[in-house]
């Protein structure tokens, strides 16, 4: 019973802790948006850093639906230009980089990863 209470305070330290985190970084929402403008029969990669030689995590398909954590370079949030028209939206990430949340090999380890902008659009 020591072990299990042990176990449990730990776990509640740990999600408090990233939770608190999660709310400082400023990513405590998902914003649903999806793999546009790849041109046809290419996929989007997902990389580990936001730079076209970083290492390749996944690839995705037109219209496959992204959950984008709302942080892109240049300091730009999309929490800043959620109320703007789809297309507005598109150019504002058109050149940046923007971090998603997913699950590369569908096995339910998520984590995040950067996509470049000019293949995505809001869904």
């Amino acid at each position: 019973m020591m072990i299990t209470r042990k176990c449990l305070a730990a776990a509640l330290v740990a999600t408090t802790v990233l939770g608190a985190q999660a709310v400082e970084a400023g990513a405590s929402a998902f914003y649903g948006w999806q793999v546009a403008n790849v041109p046809w029969g290419d996929t989007l990669n997902v990389r580990k850093y936001p730079a076209s030689h970083s290492q390749k995590q996944a690839a995705y398909p037109n219209g496959t639906p992204l959950q984008m954590t709302g942080r892109c370079t240049k300091g730009l949030s999309l929490d800043a230009i959620a109320g703007l028209s789809a297309w507005q939206q598109s150019q504002a990430v058109r050149y940046r980089w923007c971090e998603v949340w997913h699950d590369p090999k569908q096995t339910g380890d998520w984590t995040v990863g950067w996509v470049y902008g000019r293949y995505i659009s809001p869904y």
